[in-house]
């Protein structure tokens, strides 16, 4: 079974007649940017291979090159002859092509001849000593590598990862968002959406707690990765069944055999790459970073605002009772913030059982926290104004209220209400802006690696 879409270039109108073509699929042509050229773009879940063919009279068709689509998508320009007559051109689909083509390391994805320092990066020295020393997280089981981080990293991006092939943990985890979704719930392999706002995924190497998700169900984040993809809402795949697919993957065999020594794809070895990648997601080089080594000197690089903002975050009982040192995460404690009383969403509590633990979520870092709007675990807030507002006179009082949200017992013990004024706030948000590290969201290092065509 063939199916056609036909481009009449000498009048850039495009014309098309639809068969069947394989689940998902969909092939578009426009005339390309340069003068005699075309533009083709397919996409295919399945990763098939595709035949260009060119035609001056709709009869007559000469193969112009096959297609291997590697993650679900392929844009392609193709350059032809300037032609007085019509000249046709289609996209046909064939089983008999099928294995024509493999993805390879060569073709699937682009790496870059220098691999990419991921086991070594450049830290600013307090990271190398207590108490940032003490939130790593990093098992001496899985120590992040070079090969191994990119093994993940290419994992990370692969929609091989779903059932049908159509999300990857990118597609909840957004570089350009500081790997976090700006829906405020994701959606899903067939469309349905999480429960759950995305978390950010920037310096998660060190969150002394070792838990990952907000009700942190997961002890460890090589347990972590592999919830996702078995998630029946998110990407609804089984772990045999990912083993046996990206198995048959021959630029899989051979990254395996790189990073483990042998070629066996297992879910744990999986579980290892995508957490070495994760860990290996670091944000240093912010405008807060870049005032620590000038000791916060208002001037050019560091305004007056975010040095007030500065000041108030890390006052007592402000914001860095949770959110501590320069990655801003707490230490070993977890904390319920008032979101709300009763109980929406039990947190902690719905894993453990235990009523101490209902409203307590994981405390995310803050770094690049301008990008991964919306905030909390559901994302309730839009903007990090709205947070400030909430901290600022909107906590709720319940049982499980945090010690940092309370006055002191000679105080009365209530909910503790900073009522920042407008300057104030504007401050605070200021501070946490200056927490973006804009390289990280579009250093290649941790992009999409595969090979689209383009």
């Amino acid at each position: 079974m063939k199916s056609r879409l036909h481009l009449l270039l000498a009048l850039s109108v495009v014309t098309a007649a639809q068969a069947q073509l394989p689940a998902g699929s969909s092939i578009s042509f426009a005339p390309g940017a340069a003068a005699n050229t075309s533009r083709v773009t397919i996409i295919d879940p399945g990763d098939h291979v595709w035949t260009l063919q060119s035609s001056p009279d709709l009869v007559n068709w000469t193969n112009v090159q096959n297609y291997k689509v590697h993650n679900g998508r392929l844009d392609c320009t193709t350059a032809h002859a300037p032609s007085t007559t019509n000249l046709f051109y289609r996209t046909s689909y064939s089983a008999a092509l099928q294995g024509s083509i493999t993805s390879t390391l060569a073709t699937a994805v682009n790496l870059p001849v220098s691999p990419y320092d991921y086991d070594n990066p450049t830290l600013p020295a307090n990271f190398a000593v207590p108490p940032i020393s003490n939130q790593s997280n990093m098992p001496a089981t899985n120590i992040t590598t070079d090969a191994g981080a990119k093994l993940g990293r290419i994992l990370f991006y692969d929609k091989r990862l779903s059932l049908n092939q159509t999300v990857s943990c990118s597609s909840c985890h957004q570089q350009a968002h500081g790997f976090s979704d700006p829906d405020r719930f994701s959606k899903g392999f067939e469309g349905g959406r999480t429960d759950r706002n995305s978390m950010g995924l920037s310096n998660a190497r060190w969150y002394q707690r070792q838990s990952f998700f907000w009700d942190e169900r997961s002890a460890t984040l090589e347990i972590q990765v592999l919830q996702p993809i078995q998630n029946a809402v998110e990407m609804g795949m089984t772990l045999p069944a990912l083993e046996a697919r990206l198995g048959a993957e021959p630029f899989y065999v051979d990254l395996f055999t790189q990073v483990f020594g042998t070629p066996g794809v297992t879910s744990d070895r999986i579980s290892k790459a995508l957490a070495q990648f994760v860990r290996s997601i670091i944000s240093v080089s912010s405008r807060f970073d870049a005032a620590r080594t000038t000791n916060f000197v208002v001037g050019t690089n560091w305004t007056q605002s975010e040095e007030r903002g500065r000041q108030l975050f890390n006052a007592p009982g402000n914001c860095s009772a949770c959110h501590r040192t320069d990655n801003f995460v707490p230490d070993v404690d977890i904390f319920n913030n008032g979101l709300e009383f009763p109980y929406v969403d039990l947190g902690k509590g719905g894993v453990t059982g235990q009523a101490g633990d209902n409203g307590k979520f994981k405390v995310g870092s803050l770094r690049n926290i301008e990008l991964t709007a919306p905030y909390m675990h559901d994302g309730r807030f839009a903007t990090l104004e709205q947070v400030v507002d909430f901290y600022s006179t909107q906590v709720v009082d319940n049982p499980n209220l945090s010690p940092p949200l309370r006055l002191p017992p000679q105080q009365g013990g209530g909910v503790r209400r900073p009522n920042f004024t407008a300057q104030q706030k504007a401050d605070l948000v200021n501070f946490m802006k200056s927490l973006t590290d804009t390289s990280l969201a579009t250093n290649p290092k941790y992009s999409d690696p595969f090979n689209y065509g383009y």
